[in-house]
């Protein structure tokens, strides 16, 4: 009989298997040397809560008795939740996509005890899991050497790709330049974003060409962030009822999204949202509702007990992939009324035939409804209609990076959108990651229902979460936010920092796996390094830090390469590379005292200033000329005479 090992886990995914009959251990040592005292290979199963075809795996084959003696009898079982443990999870991806061509998860590997891997792949039928369990196993007892072998083989080869990327010179304005022309070739411009079907969101793509748009006046930039947020907010992977993104569409056009919402896709696409609504007018009126409902889905849906974020909501209702979120006409009808539900299923593109599976639709809306009042109470009612519907689960465990960026979107869509009770729980957010998740000096990576859990964090929670501080500093002028981000900055630096002046993924004091986790690039969100050559530009700024700004000049030549060859995968460095480009532009506002007018021009006039430029709102360092509201504009670690005049200001235009 199985053990419940995962029973105290501190992730929701692992928790999800806790009563398989498969013998599950969590990763560590415990497991490998459990497997070398019986001498048999390791079966490493990675995967998420939110995981689609994770969940189809669970329920086929480690939820099956035969399965899971199969495995009891042959193999020492790990599974890893690749939330908490991205080190593994990245080590291990390597291995899949070298040797199956491909990744994604849930991913199996086949592994010798000392962790080295001899076979990898990803979903696996019922039958086809049997019989790689079988070979596998008579494999080992006939002719283990060659396991062993092939294994070494791979990590060897493996070891020998992974060597760091070599840095190639400064990013400058002609690379930049040639990066958005890069993106304009591969851009969609029907549906917007970029290539074919997988379509994911490229926040960190659209928030570089918002950056290069608002210094160079590129139009074509601007029109691509503009596309390509209009066609996602319109669509099916948009939640027209309670707002949200889901993770990637499966389509060209947008209808049919992947249905789990992750907080980093959210978090992310709040900020480019709430910038294209600073910078462009005519896109502003459905940015800008896409940036309220959005924050109303994550405080609704995403805010915990512990006063922080939720990792996920699974793409599965009930083993139904989408089942919570779609319609067919005759629902429409039952929720609204005849009347109003075909209406609503004109309006939100609801057919006979569907859209998605069985007859059912996604709901998208290609166009503003002539009544928005009608369909403000419309929604509303499907909303609740919608919440009788079975829910799908929620993966409640904070990730210290998520967190960070969610606490940098609400802090500066609080700011520009003039709504402090955003800033206020974004606030709230950072404290709990302080003082839950550093311990004895030491970031970890994650929590649940307030308990931290024992993974480290890596390189990418240090440099979001800082971003997330410095974003409140600027929100609130508090400096003590400009602090703990410098104390964290510098203990990052101590652990992430190589001889060279750049990054790594993984912190010196981190388990030691077969393959180190390469540190080069963007995937759905920020690289270790890319995260914290942001978070050290803008330090550098917002502190007038010239070691912090040098720094992350250095670092992100290493990035170079990437930014100029493959500007889709590197879009976090491409925008560090725009603000350093610029400066960084930093506006310090004097706190608002009682010589300060109601209208308040000097802020209004910040909240249009180009985007990139970092207005600090409540510097106490500031000077407040004649006890009025002041402004100094900082370019780097120089800066200009005090000034009250709103016209002084970078770019800015009042509305």
């Amino acid at each position: 009989m199985a053990r419940n090992r995962l029973a105290a886990s501190t992730s929701p995914y692992l928790l999800q298997h806790a009563d398989n009959p498969v013998d599950w251990w969590e990763w560590g040592e415990d497991a490998f040397a459990q497997a070398r005292r019986r001498d048999v290979p390791v079966l490493l199963s990675v995967g998420y809560a939110a995981c689609h075809w994770c969940h189809v795996m669970a329920h086929e084959s480690f939820e099956d008795e035969e399965v899971g003696a199969a495995v009891n009898a042959d193999f020492v079982a790990v599974k890893v939740d690749r939330e908490e443990r991205p080190d593994v999870d990245a080590a291990y991806m390597a291995v899949t996509t070298a040797l199956a061509g491909h990744g994604g998860w849930p991913m199996t590997c086949l592994l010798t005890p000392e962790g080295e891997p001899f076979w990898a792949g990803t979903y696996l039928p019922r039958a086809q899991l049997l019989q790689l369990l079988s070979g596998a196993a008579r494999a080992w007892a006939e002719d283990r050497g060659r396991l062993r072998e092939g294994g070494a083989q791979i990590v060897e080869a493996l070891r020998q790709a992974s060597a760091p990327a070599v840095a190639g010179d400064a990013l400058a304005a002609e690379d930049l330049a040639a990066a958005a022309r890069a993106l304009a070739a591969e851009h969609d411009h029907q549906w917007g974003g970029f290539g074919g079907a997988p379509k994911f969101p490229p926040s960190m793509v659209l928030a570089f060409l918002l950056r290069h748009a608002a210094r160079t006046g590129d139009g074509t930039a601007l029109s691509m962030v503009r596309r390509t947020c209009e066609a996602m907010a319109r669509s099916g992977t948009y939640d027209q009822l309670g707002g949200g993104f889901a993770r990637y569409a499966v389509d060209r056009a947008w209808v049919v999204p992947h249905f789990e919402k992750m907080l980093y896709d959210n978090a992310l696409l709040l900020g480019v949202y709430t910038d294209l609504a600073r910078a462009d007018p005519s896109a502003r009126p459905w940015a800008e509702r896409v940036v309220r409902e959005t924050v109303g889905w994550l405080l609704q849906e995403m805010w915990t007990e512990q006063q922080a974020f939720a990792s996920s909501l699974d793409a599965d209702t009930d083993g139904v992939e989408g089942r919570t979120y779609v319609w067919t006409p005759e629902e429409l009808d039952l929720a609204l009324g005849e009347e109003d539900g075909a209406r609503a299923a004109a309006l939100l593109g609801v057919t006979p035939g569907g859209t998605f599976e069985h007859g059912t639709s996604t709901l998208q809306l290609r166009s503003d409804p002539e009544d928005p009042a009608w369909w403000e109470g419309a929604r509303e009612r499907l909303l609740l209609h919608r919440t009788l519907r079975p829910q799908p689960a929620r993966d409640d465990k904070v990730v210290t990076a998520w967190n960070g960026l969610a606490v940098a979107a609400l802090a500066h869509a609080g700011w520009v959108l003039d709504e402090p009770d955003w800033v206020d729980v974004a606030a709230r957010c950072a404290r709990f990651v302080l003082d839950t998740h550093v311990v004895d000096g030491r970031l970890r990576r994650s929590s649940r229902d307030g308990r931290v859990g024992t993974a480290l964090a890596v390189a990418e929670d240090h440099g979001d979460l800082v971003e997330g501080l410095l974003a409140l500093h600027r929100a609130t002028g508090d400096p003590s936010w400009l602090e703990e981000a410098g104390s964290l900055l510098d203990r990052a630096i101590d652990l992430f920092g190589q001889p060279d002046g750049t990054f790594a993924a993984t912190g010196h004091d981190a388990e030691t796996l077969v393959v180190r986790p390469r540190a080069e690039g963007d995937n759905a969100e920020p690289g270790g390094p890319s995260a914290l050559v942001v978070a050290l530009a803008r330090h550098g700024g917002q502190a007038g830090d010239p070691a912090s700004l040098d720094r992350a000049g250095t670092a992100l030549r290493a990035m170079s390469t990437l930014a100029r060859q493959a500007p889709r995968f590197a879009g976090w460095a491409l925008v560090a590379a725009e603000e350093l480009l610029a400066g960084p532009v930093v506006v310090r506002l004097s706190p608002a005292g009682d010589g300060t007018d109601g209208t308040d021009e000097l802020a209004a006039a910040a909240r249009h200033t180009p985007v990139g430029v970092l207005v600090v709102d409540g510097d106490p360092a500031t000077p407040a000329p004649g006890g009025r509201r002041g402004a100094m504009v900082c370019r780097g670690t120089v800066c200009d005479l005090p000034t009250t005049n709103a016209g002084d200001l970078p770019g800015a235009r009042l509305r």
